[in-house]
């Protein structure tokens, strides 16, 4: 694996760790918590980075990931916790994902992250573009879970 993408899954490691860092303090139910002027709980937010990495990648390479279907309609852009059912994944699940998705994505493309495909509306046309882009949402959606404990 070339230099620059051993440094990219460490950034990729790293900001998740930051990310599960974040969760360290924070029990179930106040992942549950929607403070005022916000639209999402951390909960939500969890299972939103889990599914935007496997969106991006989806949309790329046009092949189907591992995220179950489910997931678009309780974590998609655009969704709120009032889309949850009985079946939403709990803060532990989340959690368990989020842990995990890091080596699995490391595993399944890091052969594949300069290979080239149609572009994204966002003109990204391989995986290591799309885990870049990723990376930044990552760090948008930590601030988001900060603020929000700073909130409870």
């Amino acid at each position: 694996m070339k230099e620059r993408h051993v440094n990219l899954f460490k950034q990729l490691e790293t900001y998740r760790a930051a990310i599960l860092d974040s969760l360290d303090d924070v029990s179930a139910d106040e992942a549950e918590i929607i403070p005022n002027h916000f639209h999402n709980n951390i909960r939500w937010n969890m299972g939103h980075l889990y599914l935007d990495q496997y969106l991006w990648i989806e949309t790329l390479t046009k092949e189907k990931t591992e995220v179950p279907d489910t997931f678009r309609k309780w974590f998609g852009y655009g969704t709120t916790p009032d889309h949850f059912s009985d079946e939403t994944p709990s803060y532990l699940q989340l959690k368990k994902r989020l842990e995990e998705q890091p080596g699995k994505i490391m595993e399944k493309y890091s052969r594949r992250l300069e290979v080239e495909y149609p572009p994204t509306e966002m003109g990204m046309r391989t995986i290591e573009q799309v885990l870049m882009r990723t990376i930044f949402h990552e760090g948008m959606h930590l601030q988001a879970i900060l603020d929000i404990k700073k909130c409870l």
